[in-house]
């Protein structure tokens, strides 16, 4: 039995179908229960809870910590004894931007273990849909700053591949997309998906700041202004892993948007 905790986010509701349509026995856990593909095994829990965790019995179970999670991992991984775990990261704990307690707590605890650092996320576009569909307008910092979002389908599908292989046990993975992409350019892609232009409105640090304390703590969203706006070279490269697991390219941005086209409308 595989558990997907965090089943129903854009990472997890992806990974649950991948494999349950690969036949994969599945147990998807949320704190909001959610629909699920037939034949897979609904639970409601939170990390904050370990006892809430059906992990007793799980061949593999996949993590994901949210933003500001101030629990602690080893009563998480206790429960889940041998299984062999694959934690959702970020790509800021290997720039030093976020701290690696999480990761550090999983190689410490599990005997199988990979971990998963994606850059931003495609998907943190659907910040913009009401925007885009009441004015046809995309508000953001740091409009020509490109980084290589990376596409959520593509890292539920290396979050599989991990899951069912023991061929990735002790790997560290960096998922990014095929190249990088401004905000500015973000909004024309989705302007191109609609078939009508989409306005790019410049926003300040401090507009941006405010925005994102409404649903993430300060720190987080300091460290997530920092990488937007002022990237290291590092968090700005392409990385080969999610084309050399899948043996096929990322994919784009625009890909992107035209499968979430529906939000924008």
């Amino acid at each position: 039995m595989i558990v997907i905790v965090g089943a129903t986010g854009n990472v997890g509701a992806p990974l649950v179908r991948t494999l349950a349509a690969a036949g994969e026995k599945v147990t998807a856990v949320s704190r909001r229960i959610g629909e699920a593909p037939p034949g897979v095994v609904v639970r409601q829990g939170d990390l904050g809870s370990p006892s809430t965790l059906p992990l007793e019995d799980a061949s593999a179970v996949f993590l994901m910590v949210p933003p500001g999670f101030r629990g602690l991992l080893e009563p998480v991984l206790a429960r889940a004894g041998a299984a062999r775990v694959v934690l959702l990261s970020s790509q800021g704990v290997g720039t030093g931007r976020h701290p690696s307690v999480f990761e550090e707590t999983v190689r410490a605890s599990s005997p199988e273990w990979t971990v998963l650092r994606p850059g931003g996320f495609a998907s943190n576009a659907f910040q913009w849909a009401e925007s885009v569909r009441s004015t046809r307008t995309v508000v953001a910092p740091f409009g020509d700053v490109a980084l290589p979002v990376v596409d959520p389908e593509d890292i539920a599908a290396v979050a599989a591949e991990a899951l069912v292989s023991p061929s990735h046990n002790g790997k560290t993975y960096v998922l990014t997309g095929p190249a990088p992409v401004s905000p500015r350019d973000q909004a024309a892609a989705i302007g191109e998906v609609l078939g009508e232009p989409v306005r790019f409105v410049p926003q300040t640090r401090g507009e941006a700041l405010a925005a994102m304390l409404g649903f993430m703590p300060a720190e987080i969203a300091e460290s997530t202004l920092d990488i937007l706006g002022a990237p290291t070279p590092a968090e700005q490269e392409v990385s080969p892993d999610v084309e050399r697991i899948l043996g096929r390219p990322p994919r784009s941005f625009a890909e992107w948007a035209a499968r979430s086209a529906g939000a924008f409308k």
